[in-house]
Order: structure tokens, then C-alpha cells, then sequence
């Protein structure tokens, strides 16, 4: 079976309709002012993965998830990450949803004059 992959701008490789990326964050890094300007100041795409280190926080409208070394996870829409420790994780998402998002978080960033990983 014949395997196409894409190299992407923000890292990762896509497989098929997936982004598929190591991904590391720094510890304090809130994903919320990154996410402004997207519905609910939200992550609308969903993520699936599993963290080698570190430790973050899922803020939901409605409550809280917490994520650490050795879970597997998904992150429905509407999420928002608060970084508690350095983490390393391996992450799934729909790369189209996930281009539309980055477009966001890099003009937010960029606005911001904060580095996004």
C-alpha cells in the first residue's frame, strides 16, 4: 500500500486526512491567548495522542481534564491547554482542522510577540 506524505510548515508529517506530530511544550505556557479569535476562544479541532513527559491541563466549558506522562488522550473541541510541566507527546488530528487553527495561534503569536513551539 502506497503511503503519501506531506511534510507540513508546522512540522509533523499528514497521512492521509492526518497531521501526525511529536509535539514539545514549554511548562506555563497557556494556550488561551493563542486561541483567541477561534470559536468559544477554543480549540475546534479534535486531538488524539499520548504524552511521554510532562504534565497539562484540559480546560473545557464545563470542566477540567487533567493529562499526564504515561496517558493516552483525546481532546474533543472546545478545549484550551495550560502546560504544567515541559511535555513531549505524540498527537493525531484532522489536518485540515488543525491548518485552520494554526492559522490563528500563529497570528495570535505573532501579535502576542510570543514563540509558539
Amino acid at each position: 500500500m502506497k503511503t503519501d506524505k506531506l511534510v507540513m510548515p508546522e512540522g509533523g508529517v499528514q497521512w492521509g486526512d492526518l497531521q501526525v506530530e511529536f509535539e514539545s511544550f514549554p511548562a506555563g505556557l497557556d494556550t488561551g491567548p493563542l486561541l483567541q479569535g477561534l470559536p468559544d476562544d477554543a480549540c475546534p479541532c479534535p486531538h488524539w495522542g499520548y504524552v511521554f513527559k510532562g504534565r497539562f491541563v484540559v480546560h473545557y466549558a464545563d470542566h477540567d481534564e487533567h493529562i499526564a506522562a504515561g496517558d493516552a488522550f483525546y481532546l474533543a473541541p472546545g478545549h484550551v491547554p495550560v502546560f504544567l510541566e515541559d511535555t513531549e507527546m505524540f498527537e493525531l488530528s484532522p489536518a485540515r482542522e488543525l491548518r485552520e487553527v494554526l492559522e490563528v495561534v500563529n497570528t495570535n503569536a505573532q501579535r502576542l510577540s510570543a514563540p509558539w513551539p
